[in-house]
């Protein structure tokens, strides 16, 4: 089965040149990503036993994200040593984001790519679904396929949003029809996924990831920025996966 979902390619396709404006249609994504990045790269060194105040704490971490867009994950984490692949269904997100990493001499593999296409025997030490299996049709595919390509030892990492009241009420009525901080249609609340349908996800995929960690991200207005919430999962959240369970309160699934 394709995970492609050609309405939604062709929605983002049409913005893309607006990938690098902090002030332009993914203006919340350029809020988001620090905090963003920051998780990930304390992820991954904590898990590969990584000292992250050196200058280039991810050298030799080959990173594959899934459904990279213009490339604003892949850069920060390119220019933190990762020997990182970014992939999209979008030929022209891919442009968009070649011809930026060019501009910043950054080295990044991009390619256009549905995740089902990739070589399941080239493996990668994280994989990222950052914002994207919102988005997909067939999202069991899409995390069977994200599974196959961890390495033994890797780590998956998946953000979306959870479908719960609070997030229809926010992430799509507020975001996109009040604060006008998306294009109104940019998510299908239909779409959302409560973490513990990812997790089951992976359950069925049948790779023996489990969970390592599950937090969400909130948004401070007073502050005016985004921050990590332990509790907080009701709109965006993050969660990780590896080969081997740490503690966690499964309870935080019935949310």
């Amino acid at each position: 089965m394709s995970t492609l979902d050609s309405q939604e390619v062709e929605k983002f396709s049409k913005i893309a040149d607006e990938w690098w404006d902090p002030n332009g249609k993914f203006k919340p994504l350029h809020q988001f990503n620090p905090e963003r990045i920051s998780y990930i790269k304390e992820k991954i060194t904590a898990h590969f036993r990584i000292n992250n105040r050196i200058e280039k704490p991810l050298k030799n971490i080959k990173i594959l994200d899934v459904g990279c867009g213009g490339g604003l994950v892949c850069e920060p984490l390119a220019k933190l040593g990762s020997e990182i692949t970014g992939i999209d269904a979008s030929e022209k997100n891919i442009e968009v984001a070649k011809i930026h990493s060019r501009k910043t001499k950054t080295n990044i593999s991009y390619k256009k790519s549905l995740i089902e296409d990739l070589d399941k025997n080239n493996k990668f030490n994280v994989v990222l679904a950052l914002e994207i299996i919102e988005h997909v049709l067939n999202p069991q595919e899409f995390i069977d396929n994200c599974c196959n390509l961890v390495d033994e030892d890797g780590i998956l990492i998946i953000s979306t949003i959870n479908k719960t009241i609070k997030s229809l009420l926010t992430a799509k009525i507020a975001a996109e029809y009040i604060l006008k901080w998306l294009p109104i249609g940019t998510h299908d609340w239909s779409k959302f996924l409560k973490p513990s349908q990812i997790n089951e996800f992976i359950s069925l995929s049948k790779n023996s990831l489990i969970i390592d960690d599950l937090v969400g991200f909130k948004f401070n207005i007073i502050k005016r920025n985004w921050e990590i919430d332990k509790k907080d999962i009701d709109v965006n959240y993050i969660i990780s996966f590896t080969r081997k369970r740490d503690n966690i309160d499964l309870n935080i699934f019935n949310k």
